[in-house]
């Protein structure tokens, strides 16, 4: 069981719960997070333009499928299909920042 008591903000408890950064347990954590965050990022942009997963993996040059792994944060993303479905599907530019 963890040990809160001490905690003092977000970060020492994403520690506390998942190791430090670089560590196989925080790796996991992170990329899980990331994912749960472009999945999230897709739904919103796609109810927004209100278009069905069908519509727009059509209009991506995908399938309904695969935008709905990603929008349920399962399986591995390529980061070309994922700039094409939000820009072709979606009109709409990603950034990136690499840290």
């Amino acid at each position: 069981m963890i040990d809160y008591n001490g905690i003092k903000n977000f970060d020492e408890l994403i520690e506390r719960e998942h190791g430090k950064i670089g560590t196989d347990s925080r790796n996991e954590y992170e990329e899980n997070a990331t994912l749960f965050i472009v999945s999230e990022m897709l739904k919103e942009a796609r109810k927004e333009s209100r278009m069905t997963q069908e519509q727009l993996a059509e209009k991506a040059g995908t399938k309904k499928s695969y935008i709905s792994r990603i929008e349920n944060a399962r399986g591995n993303i390529q980061l070309s299909t994922l700039i094409r479905i939000f820009e072709k599907g979606l009109n709409r530019k990603i950034g990136l920042t690499f840290l």
